[in-house]
């Protein structure tokens, strides 16, 4: 199975995600996207097979969100798009795409909705928190 994440090594629901990703198995395409800052036209797309807003994929903690005034409702998805090309680190984290669809796995066991759920083994995250059990089974919180 082909998967793609745009990760940031400095996060860790990135980190977590990445983690779950290989321990099912799969080695995916990881891109730094802070190192290599998807398109204008890419964004756009992931977001459009998100099935949500670009609205959806911006970050506050950490960014320029606020000085950029980025909570004004009238903005349109074109000028924020603009921005998140301009100030990548706009751009919400992780963000995986797989055959299954495309998601920002914010909690990071909301990838787990993209790879087969066959063959689970127990995972738990850096925080402790148990993700899949010893059963195989998802835990949800």
């Amino acid at each position: 199975m082909d998967v793609v994440i745009y990760h940031n090594p400095a996060c860790g629901t990135s980190r977590n995600t990445l983690a779950l990703i290989r321990h099912i198995g799969i080695e995916p395409h990881v891109v730094e996207y802070m190192k290599t800052p998807p398109s204008r036209a890419l964004v756009a797309s992931l977001v459009q097979r998100m099935g949500g807003s670009v609205r959806d994929l911006l970050r506050e903690k950490g960014t320029p969100y606020a000085e950029l005034g980025l909570g004004d409702p009238s903005l349109t998805d074109d000028q924020l798009l603009d921005t998140i090309e301009a100030h990548p680190i706009l751009m919400n984290r992780p963000l995986v795409v797989s055959p299954l669809g495309v998601k920002l796995c914010r909690p990071s066991e909301v990838v787990l909705d993209l790879l087969p759920a066959e063959g689970l083994k127990p995972f738990t995250k850096e925080d402790g928190e148990v993700v899949v059990d010893g059963n195989g089974r998802r835990v949800r919180g």
